[in-house]
């Protein structure tokens, strides 16, 4: 109902509509009351739900923006595994050739008394 007007305030607006277009006129101003009511009742559905689409519409984008930032960002995590990847490779393969360098005997230097 509306707020303020109680049923005693309803009952004097129905009595002085009565008196004041008659009884013959008054199911006919009624029903076009109605007819504006409910044309307005469904003008503010129509708007509540283009606002909340709008919302919907607002928070997918915003969901979309995270969603591009989680993917950029698993790239970047894989890109950067496959660096650490190719640098344990490359430390592995200097270190096996340090240690077969080292394994294989080379030539002694030969001494001054050797020479002579």
């Amino acid at each position: 109902m509306l707020p303020g007007v109680g049923f005693s305030e309803l009952l004097l607006l129905a009595l002085a509509a009565l008196i004041i277009v008659g009884p013959k006129d008054l199911p006919f101003m009624m029903r076009k009351l109605g007819q504006m009511v409910g044309k307005a009742r469904g003008m503010a559905r129509e708007f509540q739900a283009a606002f909340e689409d709008i919302a919907r519409q607002s928070e997918l984008e915003d969901l979309r923006k995270e969603i591009e930032d989680l993917k950029r960002n698993n790239a970047m995590t894989a890109a950067q595994d496959d660096l650490a990847n190719m640098e344990s490779d490359i430390n592995a393969a200097v270190m096996r050739k340090e240690a077969a360098e080292a394994e294989t005997p080379q030539a002694e230097p030969k001494s001054k008394d050797d020479a002579a």
